[in-house]
């Protein structure tokens, strides 16, 4: 008896946080500040990812900036866009924590609440999870520059717990995720024989 499998499609998804920034140096929500220029040559960035099928980013400027350093045009995508920080754009958290203490510890706690205004964790989380699901049917690899809590909520899309604020994600941090037939997180190594 002869039994034919379909092979489930294969995506790759590799989630690179933006480059630093001021705003991320001076523990601020951002705003649609530019990148720290940093000398970073071409070929490493190309080598350590290979060829991607899409080079993805989010429409801010410091997405867009990091995306350029990877050699190819990037295709902006809304769905990767930072989280709406509403009247909190380029507030800096020591100053929240003494002007409205008890709003940000709602927001930390709950991720249900929005006191600034813009988009809570759970929407954010939606709003990625939408995006994530779109990519099911997407096979090959696709590189998406985002901002950190882009990469979080995907990561808690994946591993459907609730550590979000428990994740720090660093400026050109790398994630991983697969799916076949399930999401799956990934945490590449370092190649150390290529690297030299």
């Amino acid at each position: 008896m002869f039994i034919e499998c379909n092979p489930v499609q294969s995506t790759r998804l590799t989630l690179i946080c933006h480059a630093r920034t001021v705003a991320q140096k001076l523990a601020c929500f951002p705003t649609n500040e530019p990148v720290e220029k940093q000398p970073l040559a071409l070929d490493v960035l190309a080598k350590q990812l290979g060829s991607a099928t899409r080079l993805l980013c989010g429409p801010e400027l410091r997405t867009c900036q990091t995306a350029e350093w990877f050699g190819a045009v990037p295709q902006v995508d809304e769905a990767l866009r930072d989280c709406d920080w509403g009247r909190w754009h380029g507030r800096a958290i020591k100053d929240l924590q003494l002007s409205e203490a008890e709003a940000l510890q709602a927001w930390i706690n709950d991720p249900q609440a929005a006191p600034h205004g813009g988009e809570s964790v759970r929407q954010l989380g939606e709003r990625v999870a939408a995006w994530l699901h779109t990519l099911q049917t997407t096979p090959g690899h696709i590189v998406a520059i985002t901002h950190p809590f882009v990469m979080r909520a995907a990561v808690m899309q994946v591993v459907q717990g609730a550590a979000f604020n428990a994740m720090d994600v660093e400026p050109l941090s790398v994630v991983e995720l697969r799916f076949n037939g399930i999401w799956r997180l990934r945490l590449p190594g370092i190649d150390l024989a290529g690297a030299q």
